[in-house]
């Protein structure tokens, strides 16, 4: 299994999919699956989408500076996932952010475990 390319994949797809409209991330979280952001905490796909699609801006590009990537459990049915980078809102500055996804194997594919984020702001 190629964790890394796995990892580059998802990252690019997840970002691009939340640029074109969060509501197209749905597909890649369960009912089961957790989201906090900014300390806050959600639990299943339905108020996580719900959550990111409420965020006030419109338009949203992510430039990501890093992601590393590595299996989180023995048998591989679940990727840990470190991302940072920049992000800027509806044209203004850009400010840094930290993403922390886990991945877990449904089938062919994966799926959103966990995410985290966090700006790092200070």
């Amino acid at each position: 299994m190629d964790i890394t390319g796995i990892a580059k994949n998802f990252t690019e797809f997840y970002y691009s999919q939340f640029a074109l409209g969060r509501p197209n991330l749905a597909p890649l979280y369960r009912p089961h699956s957790m989201l906090t952001w900014e300390g806050k905490q959600f639990q299943g796909g339905d108020n996580i989408v719900e959550h990111l699609a409420a965020l006030p801006f419109e338009k949203v590009a992510h430039k990501i500076s890093t992601f590393d990537a590595q299996p989180s459990s023995l048998d591989m049915s679940t990727l840990l996932i470190n991302v940072t980078g920049l992000l800027r809102v509806d044209g203004d500055q850009e400010l840094q952010f930290s993403q922390v996804f886990v991945l877990a194997k449904e089938g062919d594919s994966f799926y959103v475990l966990n995410d985290m984020f966090r700006l790092n702001l200070g």
